[in-house]
């Protein structure tokens, strides 16, 4: 007899260097400093790139690895988390300090800040699942594409001529000002392609060269770092007419200083859709990064205190001339690699870009614009998930895959703000729809006592190494993670999974599914289905999940499926 799965406790509001530090050991510490250094060494070059690709000067970038990143590090819900600037906020720093100057940027990063920490506060981390994987996929592509298109410029080694009027399909073309939108950025670059240097040319391939085919033995040192220091040389001491950073940056090596912005209510109410853009998006991505670390070490986060850590890391990173930071998923993912397990690898990170900083920064004035640009070609590749989103529509009903490419097309267009606004709108009545579709009335016979329902599974006699679960109401982006409780119990051979009060799933429910029947592979547990509707079924065979089951997995009753199951098991102990 099943017994019900006990209610969860509460997250603790507790950094994880708390929790962690009271069975620290010596050795643990070395492999912590080890993957605090590597890591910094990666960041090195793409918090320069970074920074630049966001419309600041390239120390700003490094003041962000230094004060969120050890913020982070010693106030996060994440055992491993990596802070910094990332590529997601690029094109969203460069439009608010085009538009508001570098003080607009400063109160937008702190009252962002104190939204995050609001948030934590609240226990608002939960609530992040409201998102559907859709529109994150869609704004993630849609921020690759607008990073790519705004370093076209600089790999081409163009110069904008502002006010050269240009006559195509009958009609006149003029760049008036820099552009800042990316359809202008497009324009100015069809405009002006006639001002190629092909020697820029020349040193944006030979980065993208040494960054793509850079080989993975040598992954310990960083591709990035190599192309840096590789273009650098050639531009240095071959005489090539190429833009550097000392060509359009003036370069600092001071440490990080406070700085105060003068503040106004008319300007904090001006600013608030920016900082509450930037508080989504810190969000949402940190606790992805959570997501991802506690899959590759076995733990899990806090996701209420990340927010809490994440938000005070922004408001540091603002008031010490930093940009907005966020957790940094390829910096994690390389701590974890190199042996990082707590967060004094970040605050080791941390203070390793600082010396760096004060040591090494004059040389970053010789460092090519178009390798700049090549770095920020792979990081548009690595973070645009065009996989999930091949996947998405090979697999997906038709209403998510419309969500997704909606939020696409307008966080490239206009901005993410109206991209996700539009899209969690359209998600919400896409879904209202097919609640609508699927709902009907039945009349229910009056029953005083549940256990006479004939289908109560109390009433069934289940086989000795199989559990049962069933699932009630549709699954959606919303109810994804209710499911994953399934397997923990892993002294099971048959996981029966019963599916009668569930009428619709959507992609995210579906790939909860999926997530489930691999993890039952990896153990070594058979899934069988009981009584799948027929949406649900539809969405499932679409996705392969049926094939990776077994069609003969599949029943049509409760009854058929634990006879199934019983079978299963004499097979297994009979082999």
């Amino acid at each position: 007899m099943e017994k019900p799965a006990a209610k969860p406790t509460e997250e603790k509001l507790k950094p994880k260097l708390f929790s962690v530090i009271k069975n620290y050991s010596f050795s643990q510490f070395i492999k912590d400093v080890v993957a605090g250094i590597i890591v910094a060494i990666i960041a090195l070059p793409l918090s320069i790139a970074l920074a630049l690709a966001s419309g600041v000067g390239p120390e700003q970038g490094l003041y962000t690895a230094i004060v969120a990143g050890f913020i982070v590090a010693f106030l996060g819900g994440s055992r491993v988390q990596i802070a910094g600037p990332t590529a997601a906020f690029a094109t969203i720093v460069a439009g608010i300090v085009a538009t508001e100057g570098l003080d607009g940027l400063i109160i937008s990063t702190i009252i962002a800040g104190i939204i995050l920490i609001i948030m934590g506060l609240c226990r608002f981390g939960a609530l992040l699942k409201y998102i559907p994987n859709t529109i994150t996929s869609g704004f993630t592509f849609g921020i690759a594409v607008t990073i790519v298109i705004g370093q076209i410029k600089d790999f081409l080694g163009l110069s904008f001529d502002m006010g050269k009027a240009v006559r195509l399909f009958g009609m006149t073309f003029k760049l008036d000002e820099a552009p800042i939108e990316t359809i202008d950025k497009v324009k100015a670059v069809c405009l002006n392609i006639g001002t190629l240097n092909w020697q820029a040319l020349v040193i944006g391939l030979a980065s993208l060269a040494i960054l793509i085919f850079w080989p993975k033995k040598l992954e310990k040192i960083p591709a990035s770092l190599i192309a840096v220091v590789v273009c650098s040389l050639v531009v240095k001491f071959s005489g090539m007419h190429v833009n550097t950073i000392e060509t359009l940056y003036t370069i600092s090596n001071d440490p990080p200083h406070l700085t105060i912005p003068e503040v106004s209510f008319a300007r904090v109410k001006s600013l608030l859709p920016n900082a509450f853009t930037i508080a989504v998006l810190a969000a949402v991505e940190s606790l992805l990064s959570c997501v991802v670390a506690d899959g590759m070490i076995g733990s899990k986060h806090r996701s209420n205190m990340e927010l809490i850590a994440q938000g005070a890391a922004n408001i540091g990173s603002a008031l010490f001339g930093g940009i907005p930071a966020t957790g940094a998923i390829a910096r994690t993912a390389a701590n974890v690699k190199n042996g990082g397990r707590t967060p004094v690898a970040g605050m080791v990170h941390s203070i390793v870009v600082l010396l760096i900083l004060v040591l090494l920064m004059p040389y970053a004035k010789y460092i090519p614009m178009p390798t700049i640009a090549a770095i920020l070609f792979v990081v548009a590749y690595n973070m645009c998930g065009w996989r999930n989103i091949r996947n998405t529509v090979k697999t997906a009903p038709k209403s998510d895959i419309a969500v997704l490419f909606v939020t696409l097309i307008l966080t490239v267009v206009f901005d993410l703000v109206v991209a996700i606004g539009v899209g969690l709108v359209l998600a919400a009545l896409l879904f209202m729809k097919r609640m609508a579709d699927v709902t009907e009335a039945h009349a229910w016979v009056d029953i005083d006592d549940e256990d006479t329902d004939p289908d109560n599974i109390l009433l069934k006699k289940i086989p000795e190494n199989t559990r049962v679960y069933e699932i009630n109401g549709p699954m959606f982006f919303a109810a994804a993670d209710k499911y994953k409780y399934m397997l923990d119990d892993k002294n099971i051979e048959v996981l029966c999974i019963r599916m009668r009060n569930v009428p619709a799933v959507d992609a995210t429910g579906v790939e909860a599914l999926t997530r489930i029947v691999k993890r039952c592979v990896r153990h070594n547990i058979k899934v069988v289905f009981s009584h799948v509707n027929e949406q649900p079924m539809k969405a499932m065979e679409k996705a392969g999940l049926t094939e990776l089951v077994g069609k003969e997995n599949f029943c049509s009753h409760i009854d058929t499926a634990l006879l199934r199951a019983e079978q299963i098991e004499k097979e297994l102990h009979s082999a």
